[in-house]
């Protein structure tokens, strides 16, 4: 899904550094800077938008009385050296307040949490996002890199890192095993040992306490294989 952003501030190098973490972020687009809501309403005349990034004290119009006056306005994840607006933000159902000056971490946060809003909104994509022919972000080297869940051959754990194994790349990526458990479909990525997740699909052949998935052997834990066994088998 690629959502449609603008990033609205008063402040030059405030809209620098927005755009800077925009750019490192796959499914977000950059498409307009403005420097008021003003200019920002007469962009939204003619061309949609999916996101804003907007500051609140400017010129004119403050950005949440610009927000207020219209009848169905684009999410909005408000960028604000003030904390004193955020009990109004969210009365105005915004995604997230971020305070100025913003790490990434947080802002890749927000971004997130946009996309997952958005997601559930019926949002046109490119892409389907069930599980079947679904995908997830992976952030790999300060970037977020789309993994297709059909591609996934199985995930392994390095401590608070994990390996994505896909048909075609070897990512590794700042999560936990337990976190990677809860991003990906039950019904299709199993635990066949405390290192490892592995894709049902991808199984080619079950040797005793191996699974051969490709060109790799992943281990079964003496204690999950009556229960692997049976999801792979359809037995559960």
């Amino acid at each position: 899904m690629e959502i449609k952003c603008a990033i609205v501030d008063d402040e030059p190098f405030a809209r620098k550094g927005i755009a800077s973490y925009i750019e490192k972020i796959d499914f977000l687009k950059l498409v307009v800077e403005c420097e008021d809501a003003i200019e920002l309403s007469q962009y939204l005349r003619s061309h949609p938008i999916d996101l804003i990034f907007l500051d609140i004290e400017m010129p004119e119009i403050s950005g949440l009385d610009y927000i207020a006056s219209l009848n169905n306005p684009p999410k909005v994840i408000v960028v604000s050296a003030y904390e004193k607006y955020a009990l109004r933000g969210y009365e105005l159902e915004i995604i997230d307040y971020l305070l100025k000056p913003v790490p990434f971490e947080r802002f890749f946060k927000a971004a997130n949490r946009a996309f997952d809003v958005l997601s559930l909104a019926g949002l046109p994509t490119g892409m389907p996002t069930n599980f079947q022919e679904g995908h997830i972000f992976l952030k790999v080297d300060k970037r977020l890199k789309k993994i297709f869940l059909q591609d996934i051959l199985f995930v392994q754990s390095m401590g608070n890192y994990v390996i994505v194994q896909t048909m075609h790349s070897r990512e590794i990526t700042y999560c936990t095993l337990q976190q990677m458990m809860t991003s990906l479909p039950t019904h299709t990525f199993i635990s066949c040992h405390r290192s490892y997740l592995v894709n049902k699909n991808r199984i080619a052949i079950i040797e005793g306490n191996q699974l051969h998935i490709a060109d790799y052997k992943i281990p079964i834990a003496r204690n999950l294989k009556e229960e692997v066994l049976a999801s792979i088998l359809n037995r559960s």
